[in-house]
């Protein structure tokens, strides 16, 4: 982990988060530069490095101010931009009620190198809106918390998500901010950058076992394939639920929802990084797509109580995990279902050695 390389300041954030291996090389930079956003981008060389341009980064014009050293090296790039967070209630009988939204890239952030823990390679990213009139965010804030794996695991809090070394997860927090209204729910847009020939499409897979996550069935993946379909070339992946506590249990979810995948026709936010290595493809030949994730019930009481919000989301190359039955699961599964079996298998022998044994006291008439 390195943050603001190249820079001495700690007026901007930007963590640069590098995993070698073997024959290649993985690169995360997050940064708050304009709106939230994570550069991800996979090389075939070891020794692959990051180049920032400060000058030019923290410019009008960053268009060319990041880059990855070979240039050649790369062999896939993609970027994730959180973009706005909404508030709307449900106003009976109109619908949907929405109260102006949150432009991330307008908000005011706290140094990441406070948080910086280079042992647990974790980072937190915290802020608020610079204008905030109505005071909603004065006892409040909304957080982007970083963690980076060396190896592959689980995570230990809910919703515990799998991991593998070239993952990183991301956990969104919102914590103390006040609602504007009796039964407000929160929704996060998240825009994809993806260069031409790969395109992103929403996965949802369900399954009967939920050991690690309690009561949630339910895992959605944003993966970006090539046209072709013939490879994976990075993904988010989630569980369907939050949590509305800061020691989540399985009576603190809050039901999460992904509205529909669509192309973004409109321009995105200013966003540094995205602009500085994209550069003019940003606007021509890359894709851009969004999609709003939502938190909360129809009533929205677990936020409104708790005032505390946090969503888990992975973020890596290549497939995204999956979860199999731990062999405690299948011990218990065996048993469940081989028992009545194995008793059903011995009744009938027992009742076939009972017929055959069965006789009469009378002589069988020639």
């Amino acid at each position: 982990m390195q943050y603001n390389p190249g820079w001495n300041g700690s007026s901007v954030n930007l963590l640069h988060v590098r995993a070698a291996g073997p024959g290649d090389s993985l690169h995360y930079v997050w940064s708050s530069i304009g709106a939230p956003a994570v550069l991800l981008v996979a090389t075939k060389s070891p020794s692959s490095a990051l180049r920032v341009n400060w000058t030019q980064l923290l410019s009008p014009s960053p268009a060319g101010a990041i880059w990855i050293d070979p240039p050649d090296s790369v062999v896939y790039s993609t970027a994730v931009v959180f973009t706005k967070l909404f508030e709307f209630s449900e106003a009976k009988p109109l619908g949907e009620l929405f109260y102006p939204t949150y432009d991330l890239s307008e908000f005011s952030w706290d140094s990441l190198n406070h948080t910086l823990n280079l042992t647990a390679l974790t980072a937190e990213l915290s802020g608020a809106p610079a204008s905030d009139p109505g005071g909603a965010f004065s006892n409040g804030s909304l957080a982007f918390r970083v963690t980076a794996y060396e190896a592959g695991g689980r995570e230990g809090r809910l919703p515990s998500l799998l991991h593998t070394a070239d993952s990183s997860q991301l956990e969104f927090i919102l914590a103390g901010v006040a609602p504007r209204g009796n039964s407000s729910r929160f929704a996060l847009e998240v825009a994809t950058v993806e260069e031409a020939g790969a395109a992103r499409g929403l996965r949802a897979e369900r399954s009967i076992d939920d050991e690690y996550t309690p009561t949630v069935f339910e895992v959605l993946s944003l993966v970006a394939q090539s046209q072709n379909g013939s490879s994976t070339l990075g993904f988010l992946q989630w569980k369907a639920t939050a949590y509305g506590s800061r020691s989540p249990r399985r009576e603190d979810g809050i039901q999460c929802r992904a509205r529909g995948l669509q192309a973004a026709n409109w321009s995105l936010p200013v966003s540094s990084i995205v602009q500085a290595y994209f550069g003019d493809s940003l606007g021509s030949t890359c894709t851009v797509s969004a999609l709003n994730v939502s938190f909360g019930g129809e009533e929205g009481e677990v936020y409104r109580e708790k005032r505390y919000l946090s969503w888990s989301v992975l973020l890596g190359f290549g497939e995204p995990p999956r979860d199999t039955f731990s062999p405690l699961v299948i011990s218990i599964t065996a048993v469940a279902l081989g028992t009545p079996l194995a008793m059903l298998l011995l009744g009938s022998c027992l009742v076939l050695l009972a017929q055959r044994r069965r006789y009469s006291e009378y002589e069988p008439i020639n």
